[in-house]
């Protein structure tokens, strides 16, 4: 029996009708698109590792963070299992910096009709699921 299932935090930051995303680097996923984000820490709260991945990675400080859907993402070549909840930010202070060079090698905004490819798994299901950040007041799939 192999290691349960980790949790993962993307963090959707919405700006003038684009999301953020950045390509990946250094790990499983290289070269696809992502959210800000990482992993949950012991008795951290969606909202509060979401601020913190988002100030972290990008120098961006979060305002409100709402709880938005979550995603069961199977990695199978990689042999990984992560269950992502995302955090939806739609305001928010400061410009994208590439603070972690060693995981990611590049920040922009994207129309959600317009998302760059390939793209990370997690957002793969995300689409799959037929989620659109844009669309109020629905919250969850």
């Amino acid at each position: 029996m192999g290691i349960g299932p980790k949790v993962g935090i993307g963090v959707i930051v919405k700006r003038s009708g684009q999301v953020l995303l950045g390509r990946r680097r250094g790990a499983h996923g290289a070269g696809t698109w992502q959210f800000p984000g990482g992993h949950l820490k012991y008795g951290e709260s969606v909202e509060a590792c979401a601020r913190r991945e988002l100030l972290e990675e990008t120098g961006i400080i979060a305002g409100e963070v709402r709880l938005g859907p979550f995603t069961n993402d199977v990695f199978v070549e990689e042999n990984r299992h992560y269950v992502t909840l995302y955090g939806i930010v739609e305001s928010s202070s400061g410009e994208a910096e590439l603070r972690e060079t060693e995981k990611c090698e590049a920040w922009d905004w994207f129309g959600w009709s317009s998302l760059p490819r390939p793209l990370f798994l997690p957002i793969e299901n995300l689409l799959k699921q037929g989620y659109d950040p844009f669309e109020f007041p629905r919250l969850f799939p």
